[in-house]
């Protein structure tokens, strides 16, 4: 019997142990690795700080998943990956021995990169643990004498959407409806989208009235606000950082390949360079001959990947590359039934249609996970 422990339960695990449910591979024993039962889908987060979505609608419940598979769920955190040994080290004391592993254990906030962000700001990563803190502002505001201003740092595509849903979310906190909330950013807005789609962008946080401050790279953070590289100060009650995330600790704790900067380092197959049997996906692990930004898009297409590949390790069959696509749809939504669509240099489009299509795209990811579409056939 060939033991395989998956450690996380990022989007690529979650879709290859699906596979793994819907159609069982003999001879293989199945562990789940994570710190929580419950695991974000990170593309509805913004809408469920608006309150758009709920909970439970934005949730995938890893111990249904793992029973699906017929796997054990263990809940446990890493905290030593010994691949020589095959060992994993767990939180509570145990050492899982394995044949197969896989890491997907995503990233986590620097919270150094910024002076005083770890006394007087909320880190937005790892977005399991985001919620309870804003559930506490939440509760600020809700006081006549609670924070009003906002600021958000970091105005990549997970920064943008979440200063949308926070306005939408406290003018209907706040007892007097009056928030103001701040985007800043290092460069200019969302560099990752077209030139097209970054003015629709930039018209759609003015028609929300979200200040925009770009090529504002903050350098301080006090219980005053924001403080840039040039000197300006953002005045904000509250700051929430979306930048500035990092590999996790655990990764260094044994002898797995890295890339300079922390990161599982990766080959095309997935498996975690000069091992036979280990894997890396998701935000944790890097792929040094096609690096591309850490989203969740790339996550979602490693996971049908990860399976097969599982599939060939067991069977002593070859591995085939998985090779992330060049350019790829991006969906900004405004929390107020809008959205800005951009697919490489040329393609751009905002209004209702691109968030019908996001809407649609997260409750069909989301489906997957329902109990009805987890019957094994095999």
């Amino acid at each position: 019997m060939t033991h395989l422990v998956l450690v996380g339960g990022g989007h690529a695990h979650a879709l290859a142990l699906r596979g793994l449910a819907l159609d069982s591979e003999p001879g293989l024993r199945i562990t789940l690795v994570a710190p929580e039962r419950h695991s974000p889908y990170s593309g509805m987060l913004p809408g469920h700080v608006a309150g758009l979505y709920s909970h439970e609608a934005m949730h995938i419940d890893l111990e249904r998943l793992a029973e699906a598979a017929r796997a054990e769920f263990v809940r446990a955190r890493a905290i030593g990956f010994h691949g020589a040994e095959k060992r994993i080290a767990l939180d509570t004391g145990e050492n899982l021995s394995f044949d197969i592993a896989s890491i997907d254990i995503g990233i986590t906030p620097d919270r150094d990169a910024i002076a005083g962000a770890r006394e007087h700001a909320l880190a937005v990563k790892p977005i399991g643990s985001l919620m309870p803190k804003l559930e506490a502002l939440f509760a600020e505001i809700r006081r006549a004498d609670g924070p009003r201003r906002m600021l958000v740092i970091g105005g990549g595509a997970a920064g943008t959407c979440l200063a949308f849903a926070l306005r939408r979310r406290l003018r209907r906190e706040a007892p007097d409806g009056r928030i103001e909330v701040a985007l800043a950013t290092a460069e200019e807005i969302t560099p990752e989208i077209n030139a097209t789609a970054r003015f629709f962008l930039r018209r759609a946080l003015r028609r929300a009235q979200i200040t925009l401050h770009e090529h504002s790279p903050i350098a301080r953070i006090d219980e005053t606000g924001g403080h840039d590289e040039h000197g300006r100060h953002i005045a904000a009650d509250a700051v929430l950082v979306a930048s500035h995330a990092r590999a996790p600790g655990v990764l260094a704790e044994g002898d797995l390949a890295r890339t300079p900067d922390g990161f599982l380092a990766i080959e095309p197959d997935l498996r975690v360079g000069g091992q036979e049997a280990i894997f890396g996906v998701g935000d944790c692990a890097t792929m040094g001959a096609h690096p591309r930004p850490k989203a969740g898009v790339f996550a979602v297409r490693q996971g049908p990947a990860l399976r097969r590949n599982i599939r060939a390790l067991v069977r002593g069959e070859a591995l085939t590359p998985h090779i992330p696509q060049k350019d790829w749809l991006m969906l900004i939504a405004d929390s107020e039934g809008r959205a800005v669509a951009s697919r490489g240099s040329g393609f751009a489009f905002a209004g209702r249609l691109p968030w019908l299509v996001k809407d649609h795209i997260d409750r069909k990811f989301m489906a997957l996970f329902d109990s009805a579409n987890l019957t094994t056939r095999s």
